[in-house]
């Protein structure tokens, strides 16, 4: 049995990994800045690498699994100082605990480490290029926990949604079942990934004992606008959905306008195959209140 922390453990991928928690033969100890109502979380922040390592000392931790980042792409363009301490500084603190206490950390990551201007689906070795803040800060990230030389599994994921926060496909949802026109940016290409199907993957390349560098996403690609008609389509809504450029999109961050990630590696290690996009979103569309 191993002992699990994981931080970040409100957001999206931390609430889907306590979900899955409930039936794990592992020990997990969740941890966040803020307390959920009615849910056991440790208050711990990462950007205090002292209570960190207290904590990782006394509950004798084995696997670190990080979800905490600043993840707001346009504010951060404003907002480079907590961006770069929650996406870089905060990490590598982690990657040091990581080191010492021999933990292995899990660390997770973004397609918009990539400029998007590849034509091709972008493998684990391809060098990363960011054009935005959260983008720097979270490849920044990357290199401090390799180069810390601990044990580390870094999951680069992309286009994240699941029934806990805000998101893109909750966003849609709301919308279309209101009717009318909705306005999507259509020339953005990526991979749409459900948080449970995410927090699977986490567990199983924990399992397969795999390191390194990992990509994880939903199989395919769409963009933007054939997402949210996806999301109009399955859940019956009857909003008119139109596609604009990027360009007509005011934007601070200028995103990747193709961050599609190759998952062959996720498959070679764990044997299992990455669920496609639009299987999944069915899936969870189809789920009582989004489960």
């Amino acid at each position: 049995m191993k002992t699990i922390l994981v931080t970040g453990a409100n957001g999206q991928l931390g609430r889907e990994l306590r979900c899955l928690s409930k039936s794990s033969r592992d020990r997990f100890l969740f941890s966040d800045i803020t307390q959920p109502g009615g849910e056991d979380t440790l208050s711990l922040d990462i950007c205090n690498p002292e209570a960190v390592r207290i904590v990782c000392e006394a509950e004798q931790v084995d696997v670190i699994i990080n979800c905490a980042a600043y993840t707001d792409v346009e504010r951060a363009e404003g907002d480079l100082g907590m961006a770069d301490m929650l996406n870089h500084k905060a990490v590598a603190s982690l990657a040091e605990i990581a080191l010492s206490t021999g933990a292995t950390l899990v660390h997770i990551s973004t397609d918009y480490v990539f400029d998007g201007k590849s034509s091709r689906p972008y493998v684990e070795s391809d060098e990363p290029a960011p054009a935005t803040i959260y983008g720097i800060t979270k490849m920044m990230g990357e290199r401090a926990v390799v180069q810390s030389g601990c044990k580390h599994i870094i999951v680069r994921s992309a286009w994240l949604y699941s029934r806990f926060g805000k998101n893109f496909v909750k966003t849609m949802l709301e919308l279309t079942s209101r009717g009318g026109t909705v306005k999507v940016v259509s020339d953005q290409r990526g991979c749409p990934t459900r948080a449970l199907d995410l927090a699977k993957a986490v567990l199983a390349l924990l399992e397969a004992g795999a390191s390194g560098i990992v990509h994880f996403a939903g199989g395919g690609d769409a963009s933007w606008f054939e997402l949210a008609q996806a999301v109009n389509q399955l859940s019956g809504h009857s909003g008119r959905i139109v596609p604009i450029a990027s360009s007509q999109y005011p934007s601070r961050a200028r995103r990747p306008a193709y961050s599609v990630l190759d998952t062959c590696l996720y498959t070679r290690l764990t044997g299992q195959a990455v669920p496609q996009w639009k299987d999944s979103l069915e899936s969870f569309l189809k789920t009582p209140a989004g489960r």
